[in-house]
């Protein structure tokens, strides 16, 4: 019997110890001199998002665009505010288009109190990017991580200088993402927040809680329709911003391709009204008359389906791979006509300014 009992206790003690190796936790709450007084669990600890403060926050900057006096062109008067983004060491900030489209002066103030005069080294109406320069070392650089993928539910940090009131960060989370339609300018695909977003914030920094950016802030629902609401914003995904930033300092501006059509998605019930099994593409409903498509012998009701050897799958498919397209070179494409396929060489055009 008392083998039984030595052997019970040895057991015991020996699965004490495994779970206390196990689960640290334990041996802290089990030991805790506040636990132990009192009777009560630790604290919990608080949950703080100043690490992704602390990165991002200088690299923040405020943009003061100026414009020259009416009445006397020697006078420069500040007509408006936003914000920005260092993307390099070399000086490049990302801002949006709207912020400096009509200055005639860009002014930039660093979060260190630094002052600059910016140029301006393009800009592009359609997904609302401008990107500026400034002569400076010792630049704070935004944190990049290429590899993060925004995902909604994700907690994100809207960084910028609402109202010129000085850098002010809000909070929220991802509420969704590939928004289209919600553009000043056009079709353009948004992450969508409900982090306050207000005047000043325009072209600011959406970052995660490790401080990597997310996306360049841009609007919020109200800006973009004037109508009252609260809690939906939108930024500009971090990947497009590169993108663009980068065709930017390259050009001067943003090249895209052209073909002049306007189509509608197919369904199974229009493939079937046009006599067509092919279930994918779109059905041209018009067309720039003077356009490459037109030349090439394009016609209303053709259904396009493949574009350089890509499937068409709707009409934001086709903007994604001709505005890759460079502009004077030959690209096939196929369309059904009649339910029989049909092949086309366009030469690609440049998008006209809109």
């Amino acid at each position: 019997m008392l083998a039984f009992l030595s052997r019970s206790a040895l057991m015991g003690v020996l699965t004490a110890g495994v779970l206390l190796l196990a689960f640290p936790s334990l041996r802290s709450q089990m030991f805790s001199p506040d636990a132990a007084l009192n009777g009560q669990p630790d604290v919990p600890q608080q949950i703080s998002f100043s690490y992704a403060v602390r990165r991002a926050s200088p690299a923040v900057v405020n943009i003061y665009n100026r414009r020259y006096n009416a009445e006397d062109r020697l006078q420069l008067s500040t007509q408006g505010l936003g914000s920005g983004v260092i993307m390099s060491d070399k000086g490049y900030i990302v801002t949006n288009y709207h912020v400096v489209a009509e200055a005639d002066q860009v002014i930039v103030a660093l979060q260190d109190s630094r002052i600059f005069t910016a140029q301006l080294i393009g800009k592009d109406r359609r997904t609302d990017i401008a990107v500026l320069k400034i002569q400076a070392e010792n630049l704070p650089v935004i944190p990049l991580n290429p590899d993060y993928p925004p995902a909604v539910g994700d907690v994100v940090l809207a960084i910028g200088n609402p109202y010129n009131l000085g850098q002010t960060t809000t909070y929220g989370i991802i509420s969704a993402t590939g928004r289209s339609g919600m553009s000043f300018y056009g079709r353009q695909d948004f992450l969508q927040t409900d982090a306050a977003i207000n005047e000043g914030n325009s072209g600011g920094a959406l970052v995660n809680t490790r401080g990597e950016l997310v996306g360049i802030n841009t609007a919020s629902f109200q800006q973009a329709t004037d109508i009252e609401t609260y809690g939906i914003s939108f930024a500009i995904p971090y990947q497009l911003t590169q993108k663009i930033m980068n065709k930017l300092i390259a050009d001067g501006r943003v090249i895209r391709g052209y073909i002049g059509i306007d189509g509608r998605e197919i369904n199974p019930v229009m493939a079937r009204l046009y006599d067509a099994e092919q279930v994918r593409g779109i059905i041209v409903m018009g067309m720039d008359p003077d356009g490459p498509a037109s030349k090439a012998g394009f016609k209303v009701q053709d259904i396009l389906v493949e574009i350089d050897g890509k499937p068409v799958t709707d009409m934001r498919n086709v903007l994604d791979i001709v505005t890759e397209l460079r502009p004077g070179t030959y690209v096939d494409m196929t369309v059904l006509r009649n339910g029989k396929p049909k092949k086309l060489t366009v030469l690609i055009g440049d998008e006209p300014d809109r």
